[in-house]
């Protein structure tokens, strides 16, 4: 890649980890010092709440595509939203594996490793 290149892709990993922070981890739960996101607590309003989880998870997967993730790295992307998105779905168990899982912040990892690690 080139110098310019180089920049927009750390611009674009970075926007993806905020996002990732945002649905997986944004919100310290005081009295169990644990982290969740917008993810777990969208998922408290069925159907809809999933919905929307799910979307702005796969914006992390179009921006990997974007910046030309291999194949696999993508396949194992959405492999990670299908699964969050489904057990995610689940009333109340879904809502705890959302919380735990993680998928989003998974798929930021994936992304670096992938984009930025060449």
């Amino acid at each position: 890649m080139e110098p310019a290149e180089d920049l927009d892709a750390v611009h674009r990993v970075t926007r993806a980890h905020r996002l990732a922070t945002l649905l997986d981890e944004s919100v310290r739960l005081p009295v169990v010092n644990y982290r969740v996101g917008v993810d777990a607590i969208a998922g408290l309003v069925p159907v809809v709440g999933d919905l929307l989880a799910a979307a702005a998870s796969l914006f992390i997967v179009f921006e990997a595509y974007r910046l030309g993730a291999r194949r696999t790295t993508l396949a194992r992307m959405l492999l990670n939203v299908g699964v969050d998105a489904a057990v995610g779905s689940v009333p109340v168990v879904g809502d705890l594996f959302d919380a735990a899982w993680k998928a989003n912040v998974r798929n930021a990892d994936l992304l670096e490793r992938d984009v930025l690690g060449r």
